[in-house]
């Protein structure tokens, strides 16, 4: 038989309920009825969502403030409940029974049944039977429940969800008040979709506060696939991706050198502009490290302070220690204030404790204090930097200068009135401290004017100036002079061409070429009597040919008498504008050799080497680069690099790289990480020294996604560059989506380590 349709309450019906509406109290009964079975309310899978804000990469902190959304409105309590049904019996008293499609609606909420009473003494709707409530923030639904216009709902044997998290759970008993907080009874919460959750917190009571959007739970305990993997007498959880104070999963792990490895971090959300992530961490084999990371925002400053403390290291024997501070302060008028700090205990602290090959590899811990301002004209620095040593096998020789002080201006301007001219000055005056060695000031200016012609289609740039450079100098070798100084004038003109033309191959491309002609005049002067300080010989490449000085460092001015050519040609999709393949080849022709050099430094030939680079972008999901240096003197290259890669989506990218330098290094790497079924991956790393025939890191594992959680097993060992020594480890995470992740920040490392490979484009 077919339901009769609703219809809305005659006046009189509707007159005697809504006057016993406004007498009615606000009480909430409870009831001691037995659960039932939860009744599934489908949900779509959730996107994954952090317990904290906190990040465990090295970024600056952004101001995150959490986003206070009332689940209904204040004064909803005081509107007026429209009640409608397919029948309806009023007594004498006030009392009625409504039957058939009830639905009570009160501003945002609404309650759905198919029979209510209403008690005009206490104000009270009771429902027996399924009964359905939503407010816009949780939707519920259970066998019996009441409803009172000042106070809210209460339903038993409930189940229920949130749309917005998404997540959703079951409760014996649970009561929604007007306030926006939920209070549960013997319940269970998940983000999953299914009816049979394969993650779950399960606790004796939970309150969530819809309207600051956190949870908290009592003696609870973190079931995953029905085994509890972790009791906790109080938990505290978002309701959204605000972040939040509260215990993070523990992080475990096993390593080669340290053993086993255990963290249970604690996040403090101090303020929505700083925080503190403490996390003691226990080694097997070393003992308990204390770290703890500080960060900070305001309108002028910013900054992060990290700290590892771990006294009595039973493998060293010794109190091991890291330190890092980086600071930021906006000060009035443009200037700005940067620190940026750090310090270790010891020479082994990065080999014991580094996740990689690369992080072994650290020779130095920068220190340097910068105060700095900037216009539309003029740029000034000033600061102090030191450095502390950490590879023991430099010689006090080999180690670099501190800069206490470095005080460096730039000030550059434009005439656009007839002649296209500019104008620029470079000086610097830097004090260079070290134990040993030559020590003392440097000053040091260049002044340039230059003219700039130029359209769309080709630029010519002449330009002049003079450069000085002075010195004062102490603990030089005897009857060397102290005070000794170089000035030298300088010419160049640069200039090049952009030609372009359309081509039509099965659809419509643009190509360029783009020469360019650099020749540069500095005559010569002796300078085998200057100290060498912070200068070098920068790697050969296409921007470094086109550069005005062969040096990085002002020890050093090269003579030159030279011209730089080189040609770009790129392709362009004529639809989208992005670029499809660029090739460049360049090369210096000395006209007259440079006598100048670095001690130790190579003779310069007639020519420098060739550099040549290849770029293929997005060709049918490949990238491709290719890069040679060739030596056309001794008729071999000096540096090579291939990388090929392919990378259909984000989680999908294959890698080949071969790398050559200088007859000292010659490297092969294969990396990658793909799905190989719908829920199971694969990814792995390999890097391999073709000379010493080794492996010099490795690493492999599996992942499971499932769509609200994901299960990942890591193995690896790598070589230290430094000291040659290994180091194998196995981690296993697994990741909660919308709890917390158990094990070690995995996505960071993979995407570190996979180039191409993001954890966003997994897809779940």
């Amino acid at each position: 038989m077919s339901r009769p349709s609703a219809r809305p309450l005659n006046p009189l019906q509707l007159a005697l309920l809504l006057c016993a509406l406004a007498v009615g109290s606000a009480r909430a009964e409870a009831t001691d009825e037995a659960p039932a079975n939860p009744k599934p309310i489908p949900l779509r899978c959730p996107a994954p969502s952090p317990v904290a804000g906190m990040q465990r990469a090295d970024g600056l902190p952004e101001q995150s403030v959490a986003r206070d959304r009332p689940a209904v409105r204040e004064d909803e309590a005081r509107l007026p409940v429209e009640v409608s049904s397919d029948s309806a019996q009023i007594g004498v008293d006030g009392a009625a029974l409504l039957s058939g499609r009830v639905e009570l609606r009160q501003g945002e909420r609404r309650l759905e049944a198919e029979e209510v009473r209403y008690d005009r003494a206490s104000g009270q709707f009771s429902v027996r039977g399924t009964l359905t409530y939503t407010d816009g923030s949780i939707t519920a639904r259970g066998d019996t429940g009441r409803y009172e216009a000042a106070s809210g709902a209460s339903l038993e044997d409930a189940d229920f969800d949130l749309p917005e998290r998404p997540a959703r759970g079951a409760a014996e008993r649970m009561q929604i008040g007007t306030d926006g907080r939920v209070r549960l009874s013997e319940v269970w919460f998940s983000t999953c979709p299914d009816a049979s959750p394969d993650w779950r917190i399960r606790a004796r009571s939970i309150e969530l506060d819809t309207r600051t959007r956190n949870g908290t739970g009592r003696n609870a305990a973190v079931e995953f696939l029905g085994v509890p993997i972790l009791y906790l007498p109080y938990i505290s959880f978002p309701l959204g991706e605000q972040r939040k104070s509260g215990f993070l999963v523990p992080d475990a792990g096993f390593s080669s050198r340290s053993g086993v490895e255990l963290a249970v971090p604690y996040y403090f959300n101090l303020a929505p502009n700083y925080d503190l992530l403490v996390e003691p961490r226990f080694y097997e084999k070393r003992g308990l490290d204390a770290g703890a990371t500080f960060r900070y925002l305001t309108r002028t400053n910013r900054g992060e302070i990290r700290a590892n403390l771990l006294p009595g290291d039973m493998v060293r024997d010794t109190d091991r220690h890291w330190l890092r501070l980086r600071h930021r302060t906006e000060l009035p008028a443009g200037w700005r204030l940067d620190l940026d700090a750090a310090d270790v205990s010891d020479a082994e602290y990065f080999e014991d404790f580094a996740a990689g090959a690369d992080g072994t590899s650290t020779a130095f811990l920068q220190r340097v204090a910068r105060l700095s301002y900037r216009d539309e004209h003029w740029r000034v620095r000033g600061e102090f930097q030191q450095f502390q040593t950490i590879d023991r096998a430099l010689q006090p020789i080999d180690r670099p200068y501190a800069q206490v002080p470095r005080i460096a201006v730039r000030g550059e301007g434009r005439r656009d009135a007839g002649l296209p001219l500019s104008y620029s000055l470079d000086a610097e005056v830097v004090n260079f401290e070290r134990d040993t060695g030559i020590t003392g000031w440097r000053t040091d200016a260049t002044s340039r004017i230059a003219l700039d012609f130029g359209s769309p289609a080709y630029y010519l740039r002449p330009a002049a100036g003079v450069r000085y450079t002075r010195y004062a100098l102490d603990s030089v070798a005897s009857g060397a002079t102290t005070s000794p100084s170089r000035s030298l004038p300088f010419a160049a003109l640069d200039a090049g061409l952009l030609l372009e033309r359309p081509a039509v191959d099965g659809r419509v491309q643009r190509i360029t070429l783009e020469p360019r002609l650099l020749y540069l005049w500095t005559p010569y002067r002796d300078q085998d009597d200057l100290p060498v300080f912070d200068t070098r010989v920068p790697d050969l490449n296409f921007v470094q040919l086109f550069r005005g000085e062969r040096y990085v460092g002002a020890d050093r001015v090269s003579d030159a008498n030279q011209v730089s050519l080189g040609v770009t040609s790129r392709f362009y999709d004529g639809a989208s504008g992005r670029q499809l393949l660029a090739a460049t080849i360049g090369q210096t022709l000395h006209l007259e050799a440079p006598r100048v050099r670095l001690p130790d430094e190579p003779r310069i030939g007639s020519k420098s080497d060739l550099v040549a680079q290849l770029a293929v972008t997005r060709w049918q999901n490949f990238n491709v680069n290719l890069g040679v240096q060739w030596n056309p003197q001794q008729s071999r290259s000096e540096r090579r690099q291939v990388r090929i890669q392919y990378r259909p989506q984000g989680d999908r990218a294959l890698n080949l790289a071969y790398r050559f330098q200088d007859q000292r290094l010659e490297q092969t790497e294969l990396s990658g990480a793909w799905p190989v079924t719908r829920r199971w991956s694969a990814f792995g790393r390999l890097v391999y020294d073709l000379q010493e025939r080794s492996t010099l890191e490795q690493f492999g594992g599996v992942e499971y996604g499932a769509c609200c959680w994901r299960l990942r097993l890591v193995g690896r060992r790598f070589v230290s560059s430094r000291t040659g020594e290994r180091d194998s480890g196995i981690y296993l995470q697994l990741e909660l989506n919308g709890l917390a992740s158990v094990g070690s920040s995995a996505d960071t490392f993979l995407e570190e380590a996979i180039r191409g490979y993001s954890a966003a484009g997994v897809s779940r």
